[in-house]
């Protein structure tokens, strides 16, 4: 006749078997979620910083492209200016010497309208690396590799305990244990 305590052990060391199976199946797929999720948020974060710098080089480019239209139409009035006035043959006179210097002040308003708002341009695309890279850290997750040797003792603790808790049970009803068994024959 079998012992119930052993065979309550065996199913118990079958169960926690095919349970230990099952997490540690669980863990690997979590760890490989994690590692995917990681390498999503990597790539997602390369992506706009590659958009984010694109974006800055187009505004520089912009940028350059005016400050050099404006220099070409400030020189191009300035000849055409020069020229007429030494065609007629005469000296710029003071109110002509005061329309060229506002011609100069407008111009370097110009051109520090466009070096400003370039400014502005930049500092944005610092602060939007500085968004992407904090967006980076916040889509990471912490990564926890299988730990199969703490599951494997967790489920042979779960076996001993479910003979511990049968032969509790014996004793608790005035029935000899295994260990009493062995003790007094």
């Amino acid at each position: 006749m079998c012992n119930p305590t052993t065979a309550l052990t065996v199913v118990s060391i079958a169960s926690s078997g095919l349970q230990f199976q099952a997490q540690r199946k669980q863990q690997q797929y979590q760890w490989w979620q994690q590692k995917k999720q990681n390498e999503l948020a990597k790539a997602n974060a390369i992506q706009r910083y590659a958009a984010e710098q694109l974006r800055i080089r187009q505004e520089l480019s912009k940028s350059r492209k005016a400050d050099y239209i404006g220099t070409l139409k400030a020189r191009k009035v300035r000849s055409q200016f020069i020229t007429g006035v030494g065609d007629a043959g005469l000296a710029i006179s003071g109110s002509t010497a005061g329309l060229m210097r506002d011609y100069y002040i407008t111009e370097g308003n110009f051109r520090n309208a466009i070096r400003n708002n370039m400014d502005v341009n930049i500092s944005q695309f610092e602060r939007n690396l500085e968004a992407i890279q904090f967006g980076q850290k916040a889509q990471t997750t912490y990564e926890t590799p299988p730990n199969p040797a703490l599951l494997f003792a967790s489920q042979a603790l779960n076996v001993a305990n479910t003979y511990w808790e049968l032969e509790s049970q014996k004793e608790m009803k005035g029935l000899m244990t295994n260990r009493q068994k062995k003790k007094y024959g």
